[in-house]
C-alpha cells in the first residue's frame, strides 16, 4: 500500500526549486499559481534567502505549490494521502476535495492571517527529541505540544519567555532544538487566524475526498468535504497529531511512503516510527524514477 505525504513549514530551503524548473511545464504551473498566491513562487523557490522564505506569508504558499507541482510531475495515484500542517492542504487537493485554485486561495489567507497573529506576540517553537515525562514538562512551562510527531519527537509552542524557561529546565534526557519559524503555530496564539480563515472559506464547497485522506487532528480518514474544511480551519490553532496519522498508516498496511517536494522531514520520521516501510523523499528531479519504481511495486 502506497501513501503520499506533503511536508509542512520548515521543510523549505533556499534554492530548493531550482532543478525542478528545468522540467517542462513546471515553471508554467508555478506561474499560474503565483497569480493566485500573489507571490513570485518560482523566484522565492530559487533566489530567495533563508530569511525570506522563513516568512510565513511566503513559506506556506510556496510549500503547497511545490508539493502539488511535484505530485503532478510524479504521475502516481496513491492508496492513501496525508500532509503535515500546511501540507494537509496539498493532501486535500491531491485527494480531490479541493481544487488547486481553492487550496492556494485558502493558503494565501491562512498564511497572511498566521503571519499577522505571529507578529502580535513574540512566540516560537522548540523541538523536543527523546526525553522522559516530556508532556508533563511542556505543560509545567505553560507551553502547548503543537506537533506530536511520533518517533520520539514533540514540538512545543509558546511565548519566547516560556521557551527560554523550558530551555533552562528541559525534560530529563531530552535534546531541545529551537525551530526557525515565525511563531507558535497550532497553539492558542493562532486563534485570531482561525476567524480570518473561516471568513475566507465562507461559501466554498469542497468535494468529498476521492482518495483516502488522513486528518492531522486525530489520524482519522476524512470522508466528507464539509468535515474536511472544518478540520482545516480548526487545525490552525490545534495540535498536529502526526503520530496518530502514522498509526493509521501502519494499521492500514502501508508498505511505501513517498514524500513530496521538499522531502525529507516526514520520511525521516517514518524511518523511526514506521519500521519496515520503504521511504522515498523527493528532493531533486533525480528522485522521481526511484519514487515511480517504488510506487509501482507498492501498488501491484
Amino acid at each position: 500500500m502506497l501513501v503520499i505525504v506533503a511536508p509542512g513549514q520548515g521543510a523549505q530551503t533556499p534554492g530548493f526549486l531550482s532543478p525542478w524548473l528545468e522540467i517542462p511545464g513546471f515553471r508554467d504551473r508555478l506561474s499560474a499559481w503565483s497569480e493566485i498566491a500573489g507571490l513570485d513562487l518560482a523566484g522565492f523557490g530559487t533566489t530567495a534567502t533563508a530569511d525570506e522564505i522563513r516568512d510565513t506569508a511566503v513559506a506556506q504558499p510556496l510549500l503547497v505549490a511545490a508539493a502539488l507541482a511535484a505530485y503532478e510531475t510524479l504521475c502516481v495515484t496513491p492508496d492513501l494521502v496525508a500532509g503535515h500542517s500546511v501540507g494537509e492542504f496539498a493532501a486535500a487537493t491531491i485527494a480531490g476535495a479541493l481544487t488547486a485554485e481553492q487550496s492556494l486561495t485558502l493558503i494565501r489567507e491562512r498564511a497572511q492571517a498566521m503571519a499577522k497573529a505571529a507578529a502580535a506576540t513574540a512566540t516560537g517553537m522548540t523541538a523536543v527529541l527523546g526525553g522522559v515525562d516530556v508532556l508533563e514538562s511542556i505543560e509545567k512551562h505553560g507551553l502547548t505540544p503543537a506537533n506530536v510527531n511520533g518517533a520520539g519527537q514533540i514540538v512545543a509552542g509558546g511565548t519566547l519567555a516560556q521557551l527560554e524557561a523550558f530551555q533552562a529546565d528541559p525534560p530529563q534526557r531530552a535534546r531541545l532544538r529551537p525551530l526557525s519559524v515565525a511563531g507558535a503555530f497550532h497553539t492558542e496564539h493562532m486563534e485570531p487566524a482561525v476567524a480570518q480563515l473561516r471568513a475566507a472559506a465562507a461559501g466554498m464547497t469542497p468535494a468529498d475526498p476521492a482518495l483516502r485522506l488522513l486528518s492531522n487532528a486525530d489520524g482519522a480518514l476524512v470522508e466528507s468535504g464539509a468535515d474536511l474544511l472544518e478540520r482545516l480551519i480548526a487545525q490552525v490553532s490545534r495540535p498536529v497529531r502526526w503520530d496518530l496519522c502514522m498509526e493509521t498508516m501502519a494499521a492500514r498496511g502501508v508498505t511505501t511512503m513517498i514524500e513530496l517536494l521538499p522531502g525529507g522531514t516526514l520520511t525521516g520520521l517514518a524511518k523511526r516510527g514506521l519500521t519496515g516501510v520503504r521511504t522515498v523523499a523527493l528532493k531533486t528531479p533525480e528522485d522521481l524514477e526511484t519514487a515511480r519504481a517504488a510506487a509501482k511495486e507498492a501498488l501491484q
